[in-house]
């Protein structure tokens, strides 16, 4: 004898087949009455409802009112950014003109000719010879002569 296994079929699923009845006919034998086969019934969900679509358009909406007034403020920040720039380049524009004409006041009174007039109007007079001190020592160097001295 030998140690092997029996074959075994594979599995197929088996349908389950209503109980036939048996009839009995006058004058015939009896034979079982062929009924059809119950239909595989299973259970269905109830269909889901359909959602609404209102949430989401609501979202949407928000999103695109709120980018509108993000823009609209943004460019009202901008357009008063440049107001701003503007006064401040007019009032630098100004502080440069005002610059150039105190350069130029400021020019005209460093002016030898202009120095000599003011020195004058307050009662100086040339000087003819030159002195020089020394610091270090206080030493008095040249020929210096008091002014108006030689008048």
């Amino acid at each position: 004898m030998s140690a092997t296994a029996p074959a075994v079929a594979p599995a197929v699923p088996s349908r389950r087949v209503a109980p036939t009845t048996t009839t009995t006919t006058p004058g015939r034998e009896r034979r079982p009455a062929a009924t059809p086969p119950r239909p595989r019934l299973h259970v269905v969900r109830a269909p889901e409802h359909a959602r609404t679509r209102t949430p989401f358009v609501v979202l949407c909406m928000g999103v695109l009112a709120a980018s509108l007034l993000g823009t609209l403020l943004l460019n009202t920040a901008m357009a008063q950014g440049e107001y701003d720039r503007f006064a401040l380049q007019t009032e630098l524009t100004r502080a440069a003109q005002e610059e150039q004409r105190l350069a130029g006041e400021q020019a005209q009174l460093e002016s030898p000719a202009q120095i000599a007039a003011e020195a004058a109007a307050m009662g100086m007079v040339p000087s003819t010879g030159g002195g020089y001190l020394r610091l270090s020592d206080g030493a008095v160097l040249g020929n210096p002569t008091p002014a108006g001295a030689d008048r």
